[in-house]
């Protein structure tokens, strides 16, 4: 797949270094960091190497990658590492796919709060999954749960929700057992939406009264108790939106599905269509509109369309993919390998290397795009430090 005709560090550095004069007090170090990053992004600024194609002796000038989490160019290659290590740890069961939204009062709130109230969403996501599937009434197990955070809407606007995948079962309370979901039914969603509702209006509130919670603008008044109370109560009577779809078909599309979902960004470079005098124009998707009328194209100026773009960037350190219950960190390995026993599932019988065994690193391969053969890395250059070139002739005296 080549190069996209328009990518966001295209409209970064086209727009960004006048859009951060205008808006240098209101744009966090996080924000410029993520700015500076998608700027340099795979350009002679972070370095890189030269490569010479061993049959047709082409040289071709490949840059460094931020690596940056928000880059829409740098995600691919982490989120192949990261499925990678998903591989082993699936069942050969169906997995079901759950979301949980904050409503918009606190998706608003929300942005000044991203740390407490994102972890909220995490937290207790992953404990209404988790105390609904240990319910004898309901599945009566203890449950493993991944969580994705994406915070954004298809129009860039600031929509927190999590994506969950869950195993189709888990282990039975006392552990001696393994306890299926019934066929294409995981848990009752408005159960879970309930018990969410009140769990997260509850801590919430709590943030509030240890005094974790900020309000800024037409919010500032949020920060006398008797206002907040007021302001949360409408929120108890509302349904909040839980959802859960029909099973993957398979543990294939569950990676499938991952792929496509744990390393995104809020928009791709794919999604983008124009930039111009207008603003830029992307593709989004209106999911109130059915059919082919979902999907259209947007055109924002393009200081709007960098500040939607920066209402995503996470905390310094926030990890945005959480797992729980039997695929916490600490117990995880344990857990699958019981599973898997009681499953019946034969595990793998590949012998493990010898701890003599030599250890083989496999080169990076660069693909020549003229011949198709191997290219070879003939030279590297640091950050910022100009290519070699052959000095320039000097005129006869």
């Amino acid at each position: 797949m080549g190069r996209p005709a328009l990518e966001v560090a295209d409209i970064f550095r086209a727009h960004g270094s006048a859009w951060r004069q205008a808006q240098h007090a209101h744009l966090s170090l996080g924000q410029l960091k993520v700015m500076s990053a998608i700027e340099q992004c795979r350009s002679a600024a972070l370095g890189g190497h030269v490569l010479r194609c061993h049959t047709c002796e082409q040289v071709e000038i490949a840059y460094n990658s931020c690596r940056n989490r928000h880059c829409p160019k740098c995600q691919a290659s982490a989120a192949r590492r990261w499925l990678e290590a998903r591989q082993a740890e699936l069942l050969p069961l169906d997995y079901y796919h759950v979301v949980f939204t904050l409503p918009a009062p606190i998706s608003a709130i929300a942005y000044h709060n991203k740390a407490v109230i994102y972890d909220l969403l995490f937290e207790l996501a992953a404990e209404t999954l988790r105390t609904i599937a240990a319910d004898p009434k309901h599945l009566g197990a203890q449950i493993g749960v991944t969580l994705v955070l994406h915070t954004w809407g298809s129009a860039l606007t600031h929509h927190p929700h999590v994506h969950g995948i869950v195993a189709g079962g888990g282990l039975s309370l006392d552990g001696e057992r393994w306890v299926p979901c019934k066929p294409g039914f995981f848990l009752p969603v408005r159960v879970l939406s309930r018990l969410f509702r009140r769990r997260f209006l509850e801590q919430l509130d709590q943030a509030h009264r240890n005094r974790q919670l900020q309000f800024f603008g037409e919010y500032a008044a949020l920060s006398d108790p008797t206002v907040f109370t007021h302001w949360l109560a409408p929120l108890r009577e509302v349904e909040w939106v839980v959802y859960a779809k029909r099973p993957f078909a398979g543990p294939a599309a569950v990676l499938a599905y991952l792929s496509r979902y744990t390393h995104r960004v809020a928009i791709s470079n794919q999604r983008l269509l124009a930039l111009d005098e207008r603003g830029v124009t992307f593709r989004w998707k209106d999911y109130r509109a059915t059919g082919k009328t979902r999907y259209k194209a947007m055109t924002l100026e393009a200081g709007e369309f960098m500040r939607r773009f920066l209402l995503h960037v996470l905390p310094s350190g926030f990890h945005r993919i959480r797992h729980y219950g039997l695929l916490a960190n600490a117990g995880r390995r344990e857990h699958l390998a019981h599973a898997r026993e009681l499953l019946q599932v034969v595990p793998d019988t590949a012998e493990p290397l010898s701890p003599d065994a030599p250890v083989v690193v496999t080169a990076p391969t660069f693909i020549c795009p003229h011949c198709g053969a191997a290219m070879i890395i003939v030279e590297t250059f640091a950050r910022g430090e100009p290519i070699r070139a052959p000095p320039a002739l000097r005129a006869a005296a």
